[in-house]
């Protein structure tokens, strides 16, 4: 069996953009995911509503700083193949600075804490997969929810593939294949987010 830890915010979480609830299972793309790599593969779901890669955020009813989350997810579900990561849409909030280079500091650290863990047994590191969300497009009033920069959203693709290759972890730009919602300018419809785990499927088998 193998184990693949999806690590992200409400994107990975499965946040609906119109009514703010989860997609139904069979849309999220963890799932779709797993459904696609088959029997042999299980895909651990671990996303939250306004993670950033590695800030404080205490607008929320949980903690939402993703290097404090990912040591306990490790921690959870190891021993673990591959760890996903698809971070860095909260990173440019305006109460994050609103700029990319935070995320690009924040998934360096993310992909740190995920080489440097002590795992049980010592040999059992994954690999990593950085996944660059889509940006973020014109929603109600023509600005994506939380004040969001649509510029600054285009900028995390370059920054984050910038992190891999610094890091030696693999990637992929989720935007060549789906876009963000209309509906609020950040979160993804049900189709969308089902066609993600699909692409998926086709990067992570390899790495497997």
């Amino acid at each position: 069996m193998k184990t693949i830890l999806a690590f992200g915010d409400s994107l990975t979480w499965g946040a609906d953009p119109v009514s703010g609830l989860r997609h139904p299972p069979e849309f999220r793309w963890p799932n779709v995911l797993q459904s696609k790599l088959g029997a042999g593969v299980e895909v651990v779901t671990e996303g939250l509503g306004g993670r950033t890669t590695c800030y404080d955020d205490h607008a929320g009813p949980a903690c939402r700083n993703g290097a404090k989350a990912l040591q306990v997810a490790l921690a959870s579900h190891m021993p673990l193949d591959l760890v996903i990561i698809m971070l860095g849409t909260n990173d440019i909030k305006p109460a994050h600075g609103g700029r990319a280079e935070a995320a690009y500091s924040g998934l360096r650290r993310l992909v740190e804490i995920v080489e440097t863990f002590p795992y049980k047994p010592r040999t059992a590191k994954p690999k990593v997969l950085i996944v660059s969300p889509p940006p973020c497009v014109a929603g109600p009033g023509g600005v994506p929810a939380g004040g969001r920069s649509i510029a600054e959203s285009e900028r995390l693709m370059p920054l984050l593939q910038q992190v891999a290759r610094e890091t030696g972890a693999s990637f992929f730009d989720a935007g060549s294949v789906i876009s963000a919602s209309a509906a609020d300018g950040v979160h993804l419809d049900g189709p969308s987010t089902a066609c993600l785990g699909a692409a998926l499927a086709d990067v992570v088998q390899p790495l497997l």
